[in-house]
C-alpha cells in the first residue's frame, strides 16, 4: 500500500543527505508543509517552516500535525570534538527529535544509521549507532524504518579526508559495502516514506541504491 505524506518534519536539512531530501521534498506535488528546524537559516520557501536555533529550545516548541519525520542527523568525532559531543548528536539529539515527531502525530519514521550498528560493537561509532537503533525501537513507533547506507558519495563543505580516500576505492566493493550516491540514498528515503507497513524494517545500503535508481 502506497502512502502521500502531506505534513513531513525533517532533521539534518542542512547536511549533506538532508539538504538533498529537502530539496526532493519540497518539489513533491503531494507535500505541503516541511518543518525542517536547523541551527542556520535555510533558503525560503512558500512550502517550508524553518525554526532556527538551539535544538535543544526549539524542539519542544515544534507544532503542527505532522504525518511522517525524516531523521537526517549525523555527525564525526572529529567534528565534534569527543565521543561524549558525539553521542550528545548521534543518540542523545536523534531519540529527542524522534520523540517529539511521535507527540506531534508520526507514524512513520525514517532514520538514517550506518553499516554495522550494534549496541554491543566493540567499534565506538557503530556501538553509539547501535543503540540509537535500540531506543528508537523501544519508542514502539506504529511503522520504523531504519536506512543503513555505506560511504556516502557526495560533495560536503567540509574536508573529511578518510572518506576522501575510501570513496573511490568503495566504489568497487561488491554489495552493501559499495558507496552510495547521496542522492540515491535520498531518493531511496522518499521512496521508503510512500510505503505503509507495520512495524520495523530495516534497509541496508545495496536495496537502498536499487530504491535509489
Amino acid at each position: 500500500m502506497y502512502l502521500t505524506p502531506q505534513h513531513v518534519l525533517l532533521a539534518g536539512a542542512s547536511g549533506l543527505t538532508g539538504e538533498h531530501l529537502l530539496d526532493r521534498l519540497l518539489n513533491e506535488p503531494t507535500v505541503t508543509r516541511v518543518l525542517a528546524p536547523s541551527r542556520k537559516p535555510l533558503a525560503e520557501h512558500p512550502h517550508l517552516e524553518n525554526p532556527v536555533g538551539d535544538p535543544a529550545v526549539f524542539l519542544p516548541q515544534l507544532s503542527g500535525r505532522v504525518d511522517i519525520a525524516f531523521c537526517c542527523l549525523g555527525t564525526t568525532i572529529k567534528l565534534a570534538g569527543s565521543e561524549q559531543a558525539f553521542r550528545a548528536v548521534d543518540l542523545d539529539m536523534v531519540v529527542a527529535f524522534s520523540k517529539r515527531a511521535r507527540e506531534m502525530g508520526a507514524r512513520h519514521l525514517i532514520v538514517i544509521s550506518a553499516i554495522g550498528a550494534d549496541p554491543k560493537s566493540s567499534v565506538f561509532y557503530n556501538r553509539v549507532k547501535g543503540e540509537m537503533e535500540q531506543a528508537l525501537k523501544a519508542q514502539d513507533w506504529p511503522q520504523l524504518t531504519i536506512v543503513r547506507p555505506s560511504l556516502l558519495l557526495g560533495e560536503r563543505l567540509e574536508t573529511r579526508l578518510v572518506e576522501q580516500l575510501a570513496g573511490p576505492l568503495s566504489r568497487l566493493v561488491p554489495g552493501k559495502y559499495h558507496g552510495i550516491e547521496v542522492c540515491e540514498l535520498a531518493r531511496a528515503m522518499w521512496r521508503l516514506a510512500l510505503e505503509e507497513q507495520n512495524g520495523l524494517r530495516i534497509v541496508e545500503s545495496d536495496e537502498l541504491r536499487k530504491l535509489g535508481k
